[in-house]
């Protein structure tokens, strides 16, 4: 098969996998100026780093044949789908390639189980090594990781990317059963305390010696990992208790929402029907609150009320569910209540802190922050305004702030793939 059409199935292959931002991480060596790398059409995809710049990556997989049979992924070994495989030596070529050309900053790799797990990650690792070491490459690589391949492997990959990352891809033990028997949680969850160990050993070891050449202190800068919403009965409650369980102990960088979207031949067992889009959306917005803005899951999201609001973000359904924390003066709330209230980011509610020193916040300040009133102005204090307890009053708080049923359609609306990006929540 020629390489531009193993370019064209593998890469279309890899696209329902969201878990490839890079998270800002420094490229190795590239201050140097020396050997094949950055400085600051098919298989490539955009991602984000934290300060908003767009990343071009090659994003593909080594081949989209699989021993696995996960009924939710278009590439498991009962689905009926062109097949294609790339050596390790036509992805170093294709990524020198698009590099040199200036089409993209980086790699993400990943690859569907052949033979078994050790033998598939010896040959995403030659990926890497090859570029790494033969070719001088200081360009940004993710590497897909699979748990049931040895933990000496897995270090080993960490040791020549940036980023990896092990898909859960859902949240609890059963609904893999059903879903992806082949796979495990507790496996997973395994293989990710070891990443972790390891990055922070790294870590450690450049902060004592301040040596960033040391065997000991090349790794990778963190781990991520995906989940799908919708493909089995899971809450948004589970979502985001797994998703705290995982920053927590595994101090992963991501947890990607991927909205589940039907493939071709569909498992008897998956649901016909995609979830509503803004399902996957408000998820990222939770995930965002409880990154950092304080928040925590069980203040999101309840066993009285499992799902997230579909009709307003995480925050102001927060908000109006407790609305007897408010209004609140912002020339007197500490910072954390601050950032709790809807209209404020960070940014400005830092801002805010600091103006206040000088004198009084009035709406004109607000004004001048580009702070969201129509959001913000039920539920602050400033020195020139009081909300009425009308402005506070539940149904007419959620009769504001709903969205027309037009707008809630194109919400609704479900696309092929979410994005992994989500919003961030003023």
């Amino acid at each position: 098969m020629e390489l531009q059409k193993k370019l064209e199935i593998l890469a279309d292959a890899a696209k329902y996998d969201a878990s490839c931002a890079s998270s800002g991480a420094t490229r190795k060596n590239s201050a140097t100026g020396k050997g094949v790398g950055s400085t600051g059409g098919a298989g490539i995809c955009h991602s984000y780093a934290p300060d908003g710049r767009c990343i071009s990556l090659l994003k593909v997989l080594l081949t989209n044949r699989c021993l696995y049979d996960c009924h939710y992924c278009i590439n498991r070994r009962s689905s009926n789908v062109q097949r294609a495989a790339f050596t390790s030596e036509e992805v170093v070529k294709l990524t020198l390639d698009f590099y040199k050309r200036n089409y993209i900053e980086g790699l993400f790799l990943s690859s569907g189980i052949i033979r078994n797990a050790d033998y598939t990650m010896e040959m995403v690792i030659e990926v890497a090594r090859a570029l790494r070491e033969d070719h001088d490459f200081r360009g940004y690589i993710h590497l897909k990781t699979i748990p049931e391949a040895s933990v000496e492997l897995i270090e080993k990959a960490g040791q020549f990317a940036d980023r990896i990352s092990i898909n859960i891809e859902l949240p609890d033990e059963d609904s893999l059963k059903t879903f992806a028997p082949e796979k495990s949680l507790k496996r997973t969850r395994i293989a990710m305390g070891k990443i972790r160990h390891r990055v922070d050993n790294a870590k450690e070891v450049r902060r004592e010696t301040r040596n960033r050449k040391a065997p000991e202190s090349r790794f990778a800068t963190g781990q991520s990992t995906q989940v799908i919403v919708g493909a089995d009965g899971s809450t948004d409650q589970t979502f985001l208790k797994r998703s705290t369980d995982l920053y927590s102990n595994y101090r992963l960088r991501r947890v990607y929402y991927s909205a589940f979207s039907p493939i071709p031949e569909p498992s008897s067992i998956l649901p016909l029907k995609p979830p509503p889009l803004i399902r996957e959306h408000r998820l990222y917005q939770a995930d965002w609150l409880m990154r950092f803005y304080g928040f925590e899951a069980a203040e999101i999201v309840s066993d009285a009320l499992p799902n997230l609001d579909l009709d307003l973000d995480p925050k102001l359904s927060w908000a109006i569910r407790n609305r007897q924390l408010f209004p609140v003066d912002l020339n007197r709330a500490e910072k954390l209540m601050l950032y709790r209230v809807p209209g404020l980011g960070i940014r400005n509610a830092n801002r805010i802190l600091g103006i206040r020193r000088y004198g009084k916040i009035r709406i004109q300040d607000l004004l001048r922050l580009r702070v969201s009133l129509k959001k913000a102005l039920p539920f602050i204090i400033t020195a020139d305004h009081t909300p009425n307890t009308r402005e506070l009053d539940h149904e007419n708080l959620r009769a504001k702030f709903s969205p027309p049923p037009e707008q809630m359609e194109l919400a609704l609306t479900p696309s092929d793939q979410g994005s992994p990006l989500g919003n961030v929540i003023d």
